[in-house]
């Protein structure tokens, strides 16, 4: 795949090389270009495996379903590409819904690898490095997060765009007289896919996968930790249920398979299916210890409460299904695995982004109960859809049953244990000193330097003291200004006494100094220009007003 789209990236700048275009490694194409070409190179590579394996199918059984020559067998792997991206079928008297979970690593896979490549193509690395020096300041910071985020957004519409149009073309080219894609599900099953896989790798590019988490604020990164926890914990307990009920239920599966006696290539394929819809039976199994279950037709339902069943489709995994009846009693125990994964998640919600507030700690846990029963009754729908018609209209788990499910248990049991460990963190965290006094003066400078009056805007206050202050200077106090009062303060009383009688002033006894000890007279002080002598009009040039003259009329 990526020597494939290598190819595509080299060739045209050779062509251009040779043409005088200039220095390769200086031109780069731009991002919608780039992705035009990733998409193209996706689908003909998944094309590709899904028709070899199509033309296996057909050598095997050449009037079977996989169509009559070598177009029926194009057409065939056509629709398994738009049943990979999860694109309904409509046939006659209803429609196909459930499809396989697995067939969509194919393309998934594809898409990853292709933006990838469409990121190194347009030195998408270059323009959003991994992370800022140390000290850099939270504003710079957060413009670099949104710049990413933004660059992400474009690299993931560049690829998906494309991408979409071409399913488009695909859709229209497959129908037959049997199956009939939907036009809407492919091209919008397609622009999901691949802009969650495309944006996913361009992020990959900026460094490590930790490095992806810290794109988003401290808030929105914990409730994807604890929503990821909280799922990733049921799909596993899903998982174990299944593979259990499998080994349980091996001799039944064992059997459904002679009954089908689909030969060596025909084992090979059915085993394949049953591989693609293990995912699907694991989302139900996570559908099952969540409480409501899941149908296998149209009044039917398996649940830890009861097992109600009718005739079931002939696939062998559909062997594991417990038989009809009551449950045993010990089975409502599962109920407790949403609990306990609310609980873990709930833990990394807090430990993730604490918060000083001790109420706010249980809401928060409560919201990554949300985004989990959003997450869970995603993947219900996903996992179900209708068979054809009449009894298996209705196959798999109910999304909103199971998001409302979820969405309770983990929830209250996040709310509880997130408030717990918020508080826990917070009372261990060592009390950090005040800030010291002297450092008010520079906040609130800083503070202030920030604010820029409005433009013709003046202070507040009497209107003639703006006036004033506009066309005169402030004074403003200097180290090196003589101190007026210093002689004043030398004076004694007698010394004002005598100066009052005509007499001459006592001179204290001074101790003689040499000519040359004696320091030279200073200088007499420079007269002051920063006070205004209010009696001078400058010959009738200058006005002063006093702004307080109407107060003493």
């Amino acid at each position: 795949m990526t020597g494939l789209l290598d190819q595509f990236r080299t060739a045209p700048r050779a062509v251009l090389g040779r043409m005088g275009g200039g220095d390769d490694e200086e031109t780069r194409r731009p991002l919608p270009v780039s992705g035009m070409l990733a998409a193209v190179g996706t689908l003909g590579v998944g094309l590709a495996v899904l028709t070899t394996l199509t033309l296996i199918g057909w050598m095997a059984a050449p009037r079977g379903p996989f169509g009559e020559g070598l177009p029926g067998v194009f057409r065939t792997a056509c629709q398994l590409w738009l049943a990979a991206h999860h694109a309904g079928f409509a046939i006659p008297g209803g429609r196909v819904g459930l499809l396989p979970i697995g067939l969509m690593i194919l393309p998934g896979a594809l898409l990853y690898r292709a933006g990838l490549w469409m990121a190194r193509d347009a030195d998408l690395r270059v323009r959003m490095p991994a992370r800022l020096p140390k000290g850099t300041p939270r504003d710079l910071e957060n413009a670099r997060r949104r710049a990413q985020l933004v660059l992400i957004a474009q690299a993931g519409i560049s690829l998906a765009a494309p991408y979409a149009l071409l399913a488009g073309v695909i859709a229209l080219v497959s129908g037959n007289e049997i199956m009939q894609p939907f036009l809407g599900e492919a091209l919008v099953s397609h622009l999901l896919l691949a802009f969650v896989t495309g944006s996913v790798a361009t992020a990959r590019t900026i460094g490590p996968w930790r490095s992806m988490l810290r794109l988003l604020p401290e808030r929105p990164r914990s409730l994807v930790a604890g929503t990821a926890v909280a799922t990733s914990l049921m799909l596993v307990a899903g998982a174990v249920l299944v593979l259990g009920a499998v080994v349980v239920n091996f001799a039944r599966i064992q059997q459904m398979s002679e009954v089908l006696s689909p030969g060596v290539v025909g084992g090979l394929l059915l085993l394949l299916l049953e591989v693609l819809y293990f995912f699907n039976a694991v989302i139900w199994g996570m559908a099952y210890i969540s409480g409501p279950g899941f149908a296998v037709g149209a009044g039917t339902l398996v649940a830890p409460t009861g097992v109600k069943l009718s005739a079931v489709p002939m696939l062998p995994l559909l062997g594991a299904l417990p038989s009809s009846g009551a449950a045993p009693t010990w089975v409502m125990a599962v109920i407790a695995v949403p609990f306990a994964a609310g609980a873990v998640a709930g833990v990394v919600t807090a430990r993730v982004a604490p918060t000083p507030s001790i109420e706010a700690a249980p809401l928060w846990g409560f919201v990554c109960g949300i985004t989990s029963g959003l997450v869970a009754g995603t993947l219900a729908a996903l996992s179900g859809g209708p068979l054809g018609g009449a009894g298996l209209a209705a196959v798999g788990p109910s999304p909103w049953e199971v998001a409302l499910s979820v969405t309770l248990e983990v929830g209250v049991a996040a709310g509880i244990s997130a408030g717990i460990a918020n508080w826990w963190l917070i009372s261990r965290r060592p009390a950090t000193p005040p800030e010291p006094v002297r450092k008010a003066g520079a906040v609130i400078a800083k503070a202030a330097g920030r604010v820029r009056p409005a433009r013709g805007a003046h202070l507040p206050g009497h209107w003639l003291d703006a006036t004033e202050a506009d066309t005169q200077p402030i004074p403003v106090i200097r180290d090196d200004w003589t101190d007026e009062h210093a002689a004043a303060a030398a004076e004694t009383f007698d010394d004002m006494g005598a100066r009052r009688a005509g007499a001459t002033p006592r001179i204290p006894d001074v101790p003689r100094t040499p000519a040359a000890k004696r320091r030279a007279p200073s200088p007499p002080p420079k007269p002051r220009k920063d006070i205004v002598d209010e009696t001078d009009d400058r010959g009738g040039h200058v006005i002063y007003v006093d702004p307080y003259a109407w107060d003493r009329d």
